[in-house]
């Protein structure tokens, strides 16, 4: 299984409006496009999508822009990723185990399969934009005190 582009861009999207969580002012899809060197158009795309998951909310006008529906801490990796992706899984079967195989029963991989995907949800569900931002504060002090 591979993340798309979409995935992925749509989670560093997500990362810029953790980071920007607090302030009062709401974010622009072209500041997000600038920051993130993603096209505004395509941004534009993903946000109506996780907008549509109530994950983010819109306001528009001229100080419009875009804010998360709830603290980063409240939103995992995983709502996101499925968001824009759908399920996460590694085959049909374990996402749709009446009509994804007619071997389901007897099928040696099933299990293998349905385990990865059990775990490759729990990681991004357990992972949420709070941790994502406190990883990248983490880091950034270290490369500060490195350069002290």
């Amino acid at each position: 299984m591979i993340i798309s582009t979409k995935g992925r861009y749509g989670v560093r999207a997500m990362f810029v409006l953790a980071k920007r969580y607090n302030e009062e002012e709401l974010t622009s899809i072209k500041y997000i496009a600038n920051e993130q060197e993603i096209s505004e158009q395509y941004l534009e795309q993903l946000f109506s999508k996780l907008k549509t998951a109530n994950l983010i909310e819109s306001v528009r006008g001229q100080k419009g822009g875009y804010r998360l529906s709830a603290p980063p801490t409240d939103i995992s990796v995983g709502q996101i990723l499925r968001a824009l992706e759908g399920p996460l899984a590694p085959t049909e079967c374990v996402v749709d185990e009446t009509g994804g195989c007619a071997k389901s029963e007897s099928c040696t991989t099933h299990n293998m399969w349905k385990t990865v995907y059990d775990g490759i949800n729990r990681v991004v569900d357990e992972m949420s934009l709070a941790d994502m931002l406190n990883d990248f504060n983490k880091n950034n002090n270290e490369i500060e005190n490195c350069r002290s």
